[in-house]
């Protein structure tokens, strides 16, 4: 198993690509291969449909694939995986545990993030906590996160502004509407189906990468 973490190159900024739930591991090793190929900034190991041993599977041959390409990998929900595989941080949501807690048990040298939605006590919360970037969205209609509620683009520039931590958008990001998330202050533009649900995930994943 990798142990050595990747730590990001330069400040957190650029694109910030999600797996989708994809049950077929196989399939998933491939699509993300082409999306790292595409050089995100971060990749997210986010799979609601699968748990156990299949789900340490997928994240431990992600893990290596991440390794191979110099790009910080981050299991969603899930401290207990990503210390156990030794992944390079945990990306929690609203019930996913304390950000404090998971400060301490990854220490400083690996990256958290928290969800935020439109939640500003959350945002400040987790800035206390000492979280490596807070995450608002849904920013627009999302598949991915349909019931999320919806957060405003004043939102993020006030994070950057007051909390001075870089800032992820995600909900119904696309290439068309990603430069006016940017201009408002996002560092992250977090994609799922946008990227992975594309005939060519390494063309659209550096596409992403070209708007920084």
């Amino acid at each position: 198993m990798p142990s050595s973490q990747v730590r990001a190159s330069g400040p957190l900024r650029g694109l910030y690509a999600i797996t989708p739930d994809e049950t077929d591991g196989a399939r998933l090793v491939e699509l993300t291969c082409r999306v790292l190929a595409g050089r995100p900034a971060l990749l997210q190991y986010r799979n609601k449909r699968v748990a156990g041993a299949e789900r340490r599977e997928q994240a431990e041959a992600l893990l290596a694939l991440c390794r191979a390409a110099g790009v910080p990998l981050i299991i969603n929900d899930d401290l207990s995986l990503a210390l156990e595989i030794g992944a390079d941080g945990v990306h929690l949501g609203r019930d996913d545990g304390d950000p404090a807690v998971a400060r301490r048990a990854l220490g400083e040298g690996r990256i958290l993030g928290v969800t935020c939605y439109a939640d500003w006590g959350r945002a400040e919360a987790g800035a206390a906590a000492g979280v490596n970037y807070l995450a608002f969205g849904a920013m627009f209609p999302s598949p991915t996160k349909p019931h999320a509620p919806p957060s405003a683009l004043a939102l993020v520039t006030r994070a950057r502004d007051e909390l001075g931590l870089p800032v992820a958008a995600i909900g119904g990001i696309s290439l068309e509407n990603a430069p006016q998330v940017i201009a408002a202050g996002a560092d992250l533009i977090a994609v799922v189906s946008d990227v992975f649900g594309e005939a060519d995930p390494t063309a659209r994943a550096a596409a992403y990468r070209a708007l920084f």
